[in-house]
C-alpha cells in the first residue's frame, strides 16, 4: 500500500512543480505554513490532513472525518458490489467517494459500522495488536448452556487457518440469545465458534466496538458523525 505520507519539500515539489532546493528558498524566506506554523524543516512529514499554505495560497486543506452507521440486513460491507447495495450507498455522495470502512460486517450481520477517510485511525482499529473489543448480540436456533462459556473463553482451534483464537466472552442473555465479546475478527468467527455446537446462528448484532456504542436512536440505514469524545475515547484504546 502506497504510504499517503510525504516529506515537506517533495509535496511542495510534486505540487507546484518546482525543484526541492528551491522548496527550501522558500522555506527560508518563511513562506510556508503547515497547520497554522510557519515551517523550517524540508523533511517535515506531511499527512493527508496537514494544512498547507504557500502565501495566501491553501495547498491543502482536508479534514479527517469520522462517521457511524447502524447497517441494515443485506447491505454489504464494500467500496462496490455487482449484486447487492453497499453502506457507501447510504452516505450521502458528496462524502461517500472518500470513505472507506473501519471494521466490516457479513453480509446478513447488523449494526454499529465504522466510515473514514482516515486510513491510519481505520488500520491501527483493526490491528490485532489494538486488543479493541466487539460486542455483538447473537441469535441462535438451538439451547444454550454453561458449556458454551466454557469454549469461548478458553478459545476454539480453527484447522483452515491453523490457529486458534483469543478468548472471548460469551454471556447468556436467554435460552437461545448472548452476547459475545470478541478481541479479533477471524472469517465467521462467531458462526465458526457456534458450529463447534451445531447451533446454527440466526442473527448478529453489533453493539459496540471498544467503548463506542451504536446510538440507540440511530435508526437501520442512518448515519452520523463521531462526537469528539468519543472519537478522544476510542483513539485512547487503540493506541500502541
Amino acid at each position: 500500500m502506497t504510504s499517503k505520507y510525504t516529506r515537506l519539500d517533495r509535496f511542495i515539489s510534486k505540487l507546484i512543480l518546482i525543484k526541492r532546493k528551491d522548496v527550501r528558498l522558500l522555506l527560508a524566506q518563511q513562506r510556508i505554513l503547515v497547520d497554522g506554523i510557519i515551517a523550517s524543516d524540508s523533511q517535515q512529514s506531511i499527512g493527508p490532513f496537514n494544512r498547507v499554505v504557500l502565501d495566501a495560497n491553501i495547498l491543502q486543506d482536508s479534514a479527517a472525518v469520522y462517521y457511524m452507521l447502524n447497517k441494515p440486513k443485506n447491505i454489504v460491507c464494500a467500496t462496490s458490489d455487482d449484486k447487492h447495495k453497499t453502506v457507501l450507498e447510504l452516505i450521502s455522495q458528496d462524502i461517500s467517494e472518500q470513505l472507506h470502512i473501519a471494521g466490516r460486517l457479513d453480509l446478513n450481520s447488523t449494526g454499529l459500522v465504522l466510515l473514514t477517510n482516515d486510513g491510519k485511525w481505520s488500520k491501527a482499529l483493526s490491528s490485532p495488536t489494538s486488543n479493541v473489543h466487539k460486542q455483538y448480540l447473537v441469535d441462535v436456533e438451538n439451547s444454550l448452556s454453561s458449556e458454551y462459556i466454557s469454549a469461548f473463553t478458553e478459545g476454539m482451534y480453527f484447522a483452515y487457518e491453523n490457529i486458534t483464537t483469543k478468548p472471548a466472552k460469551l454471556q447468556i442473555i436467554s435460552e437461545k440469545k448472548a452476547l459475545v465479546i470478541l478481541s479479533e475478527g477471524r472469517y465467521h468467527q462467531i458462526k465458526r465458534m457456534f458450529g463447534r455446537f451445531r447451533n446454527p446462528v440466526l442473527s448478529i448484532h453489533r453493539i459496540a466496538i471498544g467503548s463506542l456504542n451504536l446510538c440507540e436512536h440511530l435508526l437501520p440505514g442512518h448515519y452520523r458523525p463521531l462526537s469528539q469524545s468519543e472519537l478522544c475515547a476510542l483513539e485512547f484504546q487503540i493506541k500502541p
